[in-house]
């Protein structure tokens, strides 16, 4: 069936998967330590919606409640669901490009790069002076640094062989690895700490880091969401050529744009797999391989998906 034939099915399912993430918001954000009771939270969240909220009555919420639910709770939903949806959008580009269904987020090493940045920034005590934030800084360099090595031991001449890149991205990714590991033996009294941010995990999620993270989620996204048609026809270069997409310049764009936002989504929290690997084969069994339909689909679909798994974690 066509993208065309389907348009008000899609349109009803991806209605639903709205609606099921709000409600895993909302759930959310009833769970935890404090005793916060489910109308309770609407009333919080709802107080906080534009034109409505002043009609809100929050009296008998205490202030504890109310810091607890927009400050500690709502961000980390709020980053979980930006980082699942980005790490979906790269896992179902690179699974087109690649043409490999176990292609994933961290193919090209770029995990390694940002876990070896957030490394060094650990033992030399980049946490203590700039806090999170210095973190968070060192691993987005090296995972961008790791792009650009990657990105030019691939390269041969003006094209970017897909399978070259892969063995690039692998090798470069052990080598790293192995220099974390190296860290980690001279530097036994900080292990915890690097293996902790390598994990993976939300707990130090504020407001400003989902700030930081939503521009490049938002702008990567509706940038590779325009190239979908042409991720169609990438499949077979050959056949993309003959129909006027340059093919090398699109890889590239795509390699790009997608690397950006695994670094920005690894900057913030941690080394997080699975979400990137399999949401997209999920996805694709309820809507087919069009990445027109595919793309937006995929990125709600890894964002319910980050909030259940956060939530039971």
């Amino acid at each position: 069936m066509s993208f065309t034939n389907n348009k008000k099915h899609y349109k009803i399912l991806f209605s639903v998967l709205v609606l099921i993430l709000l409600i895993l918001v909302i759930i959310s954000s009833t769970l935890g330590i404090a005793n916060i009771t489910f109308f309770q939270t609407m009333k919080i969240l709802a107080s906080k919606l534009p034109f409505i909220g002043k009609y809100i009555n929050t009296e008998g919420i205490s202030n504890t409640h109310t810091l607890i639910i927009l400050n500690i709770r709502l961000p980390r939903i709020v980053l979980a669901a930006l980082i699942g949806a980005g790490l979906s959008i790269v896992g179902t580009v690179f699974q087109a490009l690649f043409k490999n269904p176990m292609a994933d987020p961290y193919v090209l090493g770029i995990s390694s790069g940002s876990a070896l940045g957030a490394s060094i920034a650990i033992i030399i005590g980049f946490q203590t002076i700039l806090g999170v934030g210095g973190i968070t800084f060192f691993a987005f360099i090296g995972a961008i640094l790791t792009t650009i090595v990657v990105y030019n031991i691939a390269k041969v001449g003006t094209k970017l062989p897909t399978n070259t890149l892969l063995l690039a991205g692998v090798s470069v990714s052990f080598l790293l690895s192995s220099l974390i590991s190296l860290i980690m033996i001279f530097n036994r009294e900080q292990v915890d700490q690097i293996v902790f941010w390598t994990m993976g995990s939300l707990s130090s999620a504020n407001w400003k880091q989902v700030f930081s993270l939503l521009p490049f989620i938002f702008i990567s996204s509706i940038l590779i969401f325009s190239y979908s048609k042409d991720l169609n026809v990438l499949t077979g270069d050959e056949t993309a050529s003959s129909l006027g997409i340059e093919v090398e310049m699109v890889k590239k764009i795509l390699i790009i744009i997608s690397s950006i936002i695994i670094a920005a989504c690894v900057s913030v929290s941690g080394i997080i797999g699975f979400v990137g690997l399999i949401i997209p084969h999920m996805i694709r069994m309820l809507v087919g391989p069009d990445n027109r339909v595919l793309l937006p689909f995929s990125a709600l679909g890894g964002a319910i998906f980050m909030i259940i798994s956060d939530t039971l974690a």
